[in-house]
């Protein structure tokens, strides 16, 4: 009998008919293809069913080893972590390529829409970056040019609110005037620009008791409102350029129908790659341009800190949070000039705290995102303000691709990205994915041989 030249991962010699520790028949030293078939094995070594769990575990737990030990414990299912990760590669680059035939197909303006009858009411697209390390391809074991990365992501929401004749919340939230809180904000908001990491401050032990005196204040506080409540969020994300970043979005977005809302928001921070994605793909449609309140906070937070220090900052930053809140972005940029001119022009080599360049990138920022600041316009609207649900999104996929031991291979974090974004959806996009025909399920046959031989 002819042996087969291909050697499985993490299989051993057994008699013909045994089973295996992985719950997979492979006769040991032959082909037995009408097995495999009936099986479904192919290259990959692994059932479907065992392929599917293992991208699962993998994507979900913060390496791939401990993604392997969990499967082994769980299932008894051996499978290491680096054909794991092979798999991982494989079943990301799919969906990568499913990913770009829909662009392909939006670009063409030939991409259904899953919901053609049905247009949300209100909808959001959130779109923000983060950092990962990676290293040089195609190099022996270790790390060469190790190097931070951008990753872009984006959030598209489908939202339950309600509009407003008058400003649903004139008022601040308490959070945004409590010193200890909003010190806390300002430091994680510099800690996701920076790659540091923000200080974890102390939790409240009881969190019943904290929920209902959230409650009790709630019905006394006129003015505390619940902000729009998701309904179904869906991920995209990327290691490619802004470009691409930009038209996969926008697919999405037409996929979902969120160009076709009654109300809709495209809300990010200050960057002006965002509003240059803003203005190719969603300023035509009716998407309303929304600053990112928690961005415009931690810069005004720093203006103030430079020109009155720790004594005198809070009720400098108190009036231009109001400002703010109130959507008086003229006198709120008024008085930041005004307060830059009294400190001077910064030299060029000033160093990156020192108060008039604070100062003038606070200036900077207000201008150029001015159009954009009319919150109580926006909350009158029933839209989101803030663009936290994109920047949540962004520590999900942290937990699993970010870490001070981690350096990725480019193409690695890509599919990587893929499959995270898949199980981040709330649509079921994973399920789907794996329900489309794999091309690489049927391998069996001629095509072992070749790969074999390959």
């Amino acid at each position: 009998m002819r042996t087969c030249p291909r050697e499985h991962c993490n299989r051993g010699s057994a008699k013909s008919g045994s089973r295996e520790s992985n719950g997979n028949a492979r006769p040991a030293g032959s082909f037995f293809f009408p097995l495999d078939q009936h099986l479904e094995l192919g290259t990959e070594g692994y059932s479907p069913a065992v392929i599917r769990l293992a991208v699962h575990k993998a994507q979900g737990f913060a390496c791939f080893k401990a993604a392997s030990l969990d499967l082994k414990e769980s299932l008894d299912v051996g499978m290491s972590p680096k054909h794991m990760e092979r798999l991982c590669r494989r079943v990301g680059e799919e969906w990568s390529a499913q990913r770009d035939r829909q662009v392909e197909s939006y670009q063409r303006r030939q991409l259904p829409r899953d919901y053609p009858k049905a247009a949300p009411a209100a909808a959001a697209v959130m779109v923000d970056s983060g950092r990962v390390q990676t290293r040089q391809e195609n190099q022996p074991p270790g790390v060469y040019q190790p190097a931070w990365k951008a990753t872009n992501v984006a959030c598209c929401l489908t939202l339950k609110s309600q509009s407003h004749q008058e400003d649903p919340q004139p008022e601040p939230p308490r959070k945004f005037l409590d010193p200890p809180k909003v010190q806390q904000l300002v430091a994680q908001i510099h800690a996701r620009g920076s790659g540091e990491k923000p200080p974890v401050g102390k939790q409240t032990p009881k969190r019943k008791n904290k929920k209902r005196r959230s409650k009790e204040s709630s019905r006394k506080n006129p003015n505390h409102r619940k902000g729009p409540v998701r309904l179904v969020r869906t991920t995209v994300a990327t290691m490619l350029n802004w470009e691409q970043f930009g038209w996969q979005v926008a697919a999405e977005a037409h996929r979902r129908s969120l160009d076709l809302a009654a109300r809709k928001a495209y809300v990010c921070d200050g960057q002006a790659c965002n509003w240059t994605l803003f203005e190719m793909h969603f300023q035509a449609s009716g998407f309303v341009a929304i600053l990112d309140i928690l961005h415009l906070l931690g810069y005004l937070y720093a203006a103030a800190l430079a020109i009155a220090g720790e004594k005198g900052l809070w009720p400098r930053y108190e009036r231009w949070l109001r400002l703010a809140w109130a959507g008086r972005s003229g006198v709120l940029l008024q008085e930041l000039k005004s307060a830059a001119g009294e400190r001077g022009v910064a030299p060029r080599d000033a160093a990156e705290g020192d108060p008039r360049r604070v100062l003038a990138e606070a200036v900077r920022y207000v201008s150029n995102n001015q159009s954009r600041m009319d919150y109580p316009r926006y909350r009158k609207l029933g839209l989101p303000i803030s663009s936290a649900p994109v920047e949540s999104v962004i520590k999900q996929y942290n937990q699993r691709i970010k870490g001070s031991e981690k350096f990725w291979l480019p193409a690695m974090v890509e599919a990587m990205q893929q499959i995270r974004a898949a199980y981040l959806c709330d649509d079921g996009r994973a399920e789907k994915y794996w329900n489309l025909p794999r091309p690489h399920r049927h391998a069996v046959g001629g095509g072992r041989l070749n790969s074999a031989a390959a």
